[in-house]
């Protein structure tokens, strides 16, 4: 076999194996129905359907598990039987996770958003509106971000001003504050801001607002995201 043919049969099977490997991890466990981990606090993994049962690990939140039945305690706490991974499975509590097949999951996510603050609100909105597509509650849940990413802003803006200090220096004042560390997690989150030189401060760029604007037009939240989109281009000129 010449050099060339077997170099090109070599990079196509890495290929195909990385995006099987990237389908795999969309698509996350099999074996039963998908939901998230919603709720970190709860998402104990244990080996028995039990709150004293033995600890296999803890699952972070945005986790993908597939349920594949589910048991009550005694004193009326509900567990799923999960995979986490092929070789990976155990009893989690029904209130760690959600799931976009279940009915109500969707209404009992959004009362979890709204008690949270902060960044856990932003992150939880966030896995709303990547697992519940369908869902009619999706135009409150992108309003809720965008407002809960304006709050933020104000404080970020705040936080950067006071540790970032900038002196004169080749660089322009303005990148040090969207170079600013705090900025990474909400990043990671697609959550992005954008900077105001005059003011110093930041401000959230409104692509939840876009979206709501562009998918919901009809909606009352579209109403409030056209007017937050407003205040933005004005400050923007």
């Amino acid at each position: 076999m010449k050099p060339h043919k077997l170099t090109f049969q070599v990079c196509l099977c890495l290929f195909l194996f990385l995006s099987s490997a990237e389908m795999f991890l969309a698509k996350g466990p099999t074996g039963g129905s998908l939901a998230i981990v919603v709720d970190e606090r709860l998402a104990a993994l244990r080996q028995t359907p039990e709150l004293t049962g033995q600890l296999v690990r803890r699952l972070s939140r945005g986790r993908l598990v597939a349920i594949r039945g589910s048991k009550t305690t005694t004193d009326g706490v509900v567990f799923f039987l999960v995979n986490v991974t092929s070789r990976t499975h155990g009893w989690i509590q029904r209130e760690a996770v959600a799931s976009p097949t279940r009915p109500a999951d969707d209404r009992r996510l959004l009362d979890l958003i709204n008690a949270s603050h902060g960044f856990d609100r932003l992150a939880r909105a966030r896995i709303f509106l990547d697992h519940f597509q369908r869902s009619p509650l999706r135009p409150h849940v992108l309003l809720l971000l965008s407002t809960t990413a304006e709050e933020q802003a104000a404080r970020l803006s705040r936080d950067a001003a006071r540790r970032l200090n900038v002196t004169t220096t080749n660089a322009p004042d303005f990148t040090y504050f969207l170079n600013y560390t705090g900025l990474d997690r909400y990043n990671r989150q697609r959550v992005k801001f954008v900077f105001d030189q005059a003011g110093k401060r930041f401000h959230y760029d409104g692509a939840a607002c876009r979206e709501l604007v562009r998918r919901y037009p009809k909606t009352p939240e579209a109403a409030t995201a056209r007017s937050h989109l407003e205040q933005l281009n004005a400050i923007s000129q």
